[in-house]
């Protein structure tokens, strides 16, 4: 592909995009949470436990019920997933996120639809998917939609 002025062009535009997402309220707001949550050593401590543990979850998945430590891995992780998600810093945390997600999403589909309306965008929030085209929300209803995907 060679490099034209158009697509000069379309990337400084694209940067000035990045620029603005990353000037914007909800940026900030899910920078503020993770330098919370990030900061408290005691809770990083925690997390790092929790992805340990994920490990061996997955390792107990392979083999089901049949694993020898299957109780007690289901139990402890079960245990410090409520133990994290009752932490108010956790919980803003992936409201930031959410949000931030929410807001990249509306951008995307402003985008795709500014290039053609056919476009399919996939989206983390079925609200979002709705303006999608689908009356359903999405085209995985295995043909049961009157959209033209």
């Amino acid at each position: 592909m060679m490099m034209t002025s158009e697509w000069a062009m379309i990337l400084d535009d694209v940067d000035e995009l990045s620029e603005m997402l990353h000037q914007s309220a909800t940026y900030k707001a899910l920078q503020d949470a993770h330098q919370h949550v990030y900061s408290d050593a005691v809770l990083v401590a925690q997390i790092d436990a929790f992805n340990r543990m994920k490990e061996q979850y997955e390792e107990v998945q392979r083999f089901g019920k049949y694993h020898p430590d299957y109780k007690t891995v289901m139990k402890d992780i079960r245990q410090m997933k409520r133990t994290l998600d009752l932490d108010d810093r956790i919980g803003a945390l992936r409201f930031a996120e959410n949000n931030y997600q929410d807001l990249v999403d509306e951008v995307t589909l402003i985008i795709a639809k500014t290039v053609s309306e056919s476009v399919k965008v996939p989206v983390s929030n079925p609200f979002f998917a709705s303006d999608t085209g689908c009356s359903t929300g999405g085209c995985s209803s295995g043909g049961s939609c009157s959209c033209s995907a």
